[in-house]
Order: structure tokens, then sequence, then C-alpha cells
């Protein structure tokens, strides 16, 4: 069975993606300095070492995960989507949070927090917006139709999940790069040979690695991420509010349509 098939498509992407790139120099080490021309022990125990270190990675990232999250929302007072449907925020109007109040506030059998309430209990409207949040999680969940919201959701858990595991990224990336530089100074004599221009490459790679995670790999990207994925879980309210009626109810509602129209038509 292929791993692959393992990993759901937000695990895959979210979850296993930060895993093979926080080990992406140590895969590049074991594929490119192991020969593979015959399949023997050694190659077996390397494919069996590549799938374990990823699953591995894959758990520990959405663990690190997680505490980046909790420290990320303790900074910002909130998470994004509970920030996002308080009133001091402008990042959706007024009109359109004030519509998905009232429809959320339905669907959790509550009333909605007013502004003077929220005003005075900032934290029992946020109370409030936390419910919505769960509601609204709990009836998007079909990727299919809330596509944005999933790509969305995607996007913040890659980047939470890289971030979580970036000093571990760093940290094999120094250790492959210490290998690789004991290796080069053996065969220092031959580095025109096969196995020199691959330690060249394997350190090519660690280079850019560790690049890329110094300089992309930042908690305001996490939070970015977060905000988008809020937003789009607070827009999804759209989804339920312009939802077509069932069959039965629209008939009624055209049949109740006609008689008003013929009630207020002039004889």
């Amino acid at each position: 069975m292929d791993a692959l098939k393992v990993f759901d498509a937000y695990s895959l992407r979210a979850r296993l993606f930060p895993a093979i790139i926080t080990a992406a120099p140590a895969l590049a080490a074991l594929i490119l300095l192991i020969s593979w021309k015959s399949f023997e022990l050694s190659n077996a125990t390397a494919t069996l070492a590549i799938v374990v270190l990823l699953f591995a990675i894959a758990d520990f990232a959405r663990e690190r995960g997680r505490g980046v999250e909790r420290r990320l929302f303790a900074n910002h007072q909130g998470m994004p989507s509970i920030v996002m449907f308080r009133r001091s925020d402008a990042t959706i109007d007024s009109g359109s949070k004030e519509r998905y109040r009232l429809f959320l506030a339905s669907k959790l059998g509550r009333r909605a927090p007013s502004a003077e309430q929220e005003s005075a209990d900032q934290g029992a409207a946020d109370t409030f917006y936390e419910q919505c949040g769960v509601w609204l999680r709990q009836n998007t969940r079909d990727t299919k139709k809330f596509t944005l919201l999933f790509t969305e959701n995607v996007t913040y858990g890659f980047r939470r999940n890289l971030l979580g595991v970036k000093w571990l990224a760093l940290g094999l990336n120094a250790l492959v790069v210490g290998i690789c530089v004991v290796l080069l100074w053996r065969i220092s004599w031959v580095l025109e040979t096969d196995q020199g221009k691959r330690i060249c490459v394997v350190l090519l790679v660690a280079a850019a690695h560790a690049a890329y995670m110094l300089v992309a790999v930042r908690a305001s990207a996490v939070w970015d991420a977060g905000r988008g994925y809020g937003r789009e879980l607070i827009l999804s309210c759209e989804a339920f509010l312009t939802a077509p009626l069932p069959p039965k109810k629209a008939a009624r509602a055209g049949r109740d349509r006609e008689d008003r129209a013929a009630k207020s038509s002039p004889e």
C-alpha cells in the first residue's frame, strides 16, 4: 500500500509536506549518497528510514504546530475568526457581520450580543463568536462545496506546522552539512568523482533549505494565513443564507407570492 494513501487531503498537504520540507537535506543525502543500482539491505533500510522519518516528523509537526497556534492566538488576543467577528475589526463590513450574527444566533439558540453588550463585556461576546466558529467548522466540512475555505485551511495548517518544526529542520540541516563536510574533507583529492559531486548537490540543497526556513517560515506568515481562513469561515455564512429552499418549501413560497400578488392587483 502506498504510504501517501494513509493521509487524507488535509494531512497530506498540511502535515506530510512540512515533514518532507523539514527532512529535505536528510532525504537528499539518503537518496544521493546511497547506491540504488541494486536493491540490497542498505536500500531497504534507507527506504524504511525515510518512511518512518516522515511519519514521525509529520506527527511531531502537528503537535508543535498546535503550540505555535496557542502562542499566536495569545499574542493577537484570540483566534482570527473571533478577532474579525468583533465590531472593532473592519476586515468584514459591519452590515454583513450583523446578518451573520443573527443567522448564527438562530442556529445556536441564543441571543447575539448587541454593540453595547460587546463593549461592556468583550469576553462574553468572544464566547459567542467562538461558538459561532465551532458551528461553522462543523457545517462546512464538505470540501467540494467549500473549496476556497478548505484551501485556506490547508495553507494555514501547512504554515503553522512548518513553523512548529522550524528549528528541528535547521538542526537536521546542520547535521547533514557537518557529515558532508567531513566526507568532502576525506575525499577532497577526488572531488571530481561522482561521490564528490553528489555531496556538493546535497550541500546546495541544504543551503537552499536553510535560506527558505530562515526567510519564509515566520509567525507573521502563519497569522496572515490564519486570517485568510478566518475570513472565509465567516463569509461561509453566505452559503447558508442564500441556500435554495427544499422543493416543497420553494413551491409553497411560490404559491404565497402568487396569492400576495393576486390580492394586491387592482380589481
